[in-house]
């Protein structure tokens, strides 16, 4: 059985043809790729696997926790395949460029955040989206900026409005 088969299983996820198909593809991809490119690239192949399949395919494993899904391009949804350990994701707005981050120092935070409000967290995820170092122009600086911290806001409570404002 190969790796990605494996990985399947271990998921319980049954390894069919088209879905190993699929996961062999976008595991070759060093970044995300859309369900559109990555069909597209199936196509160039020869793969008979439809759009469809590819977009089934990629919501169940998706579901199943086998690939990340986010969320930079253009509103549309890429697709990842990761490690299986706790990460986050530097997202590069120019090139696409995904980087996975290990280190997370935010569990206390989001907790407290959750409790605030009236949650118990379970889980969280974080893209920070930005330019990578490679597609820093000219007189772009690759530096930290400091800002405030971010307040979260409760909308829930207050007046809604229909004024899409």
């Amino acid at each position: 059985m190969t790796e990605l088969a494996e990985l399947l299983e271990r998921n319980d996820v049954r390894a069919t043809p088209r879905r190993l198909e699929v996961l062999e593809e976008l595991a070759r991809e060093r970044d995300d790729v859309t369900a559109q490119q990555l069909w597209s690239r199936l196509r160039e192949r020869d793969s008979r696997a439809g759009l469809a399949t590819v977009y089934r395919t990629l919501a169940l494993l998706s579901e199943k926790g086998v690939v990340d899904v986010l969320s930079h391009h253009g509103g549309e949804q890429c697709f990842r395949l990761c490690g299986n350990d706790h990460h986050h994701h530097l997202l590069c707005e120019r090139c696409h460029r995904v980087v996975e981050v290990q280190e997370c120092g935010l569990d206390g935070w989001v907790a407290a955040a959750a409790q605030r409000h009236g949650f118990v967290a379970t889980d969280h995820r974080v893209e920070i989206v930005g330019i990578c170092g490679d597609c820093l122009g000219p007189g772009e600086e690759l530096r930290a900026e400091s800002s405030a911290p971010v307040n979260v806001r409760d909308v829930s409570t207050g007046p809604r409005s229909r004024a899409g404002g």
